[in-house]
């Protein structure tokens, strides 16, 4: 009995990782969390350096929407991503967003 079997990689790059996603299921939502870690980061880091200051709702916006346009293509290929993780990333792109547009000002866009 074997703990991971390898993918089928003769089949091109797709469905290796479609294999690796059903053999992995934590690999999608792991892949999706470190792209919106490194948007919000280096985003956040790069602003403190230049400005002083940090403007976390808009960072978290971007970080976000990236993740939701990751996952959205993503999910053209079944069995890269399951429902939940996409309905996921949709309710925190709908809670950043929010933060987000409550945190402005009337005359600030």
């Amino acid at each position: 009995m074997t703990l991971y079997t390898l993918p089928n990689a003769t089949g091109g790059v797709d469905e290796a990782v479609v294999g690796l996603s059903a053999q992995v299921p934590i690999f999608t939502p792991m892949f999706l969390f470190f792209i919106f870690g490194v948007v919000l980061l280096g985003g956040s880091t790069a602003q403190k350096k230049r400005s002083g200051t940090v403007d976390m709702p808009f960072w978290t916006v971007l970080a976000s929407m990236s993740i939701l346009i990751t996952s959205l293509l993503l999910s053209i290929k079944p069995g890269l991503i399951q429902l939940q993780v996409l309905s996921i990333v949709v309710v925190i792109t709908i809670f950043s967003g929010v933060w987000f547009f409550l945190d402005r000002n009337r005359n600030e866009f």
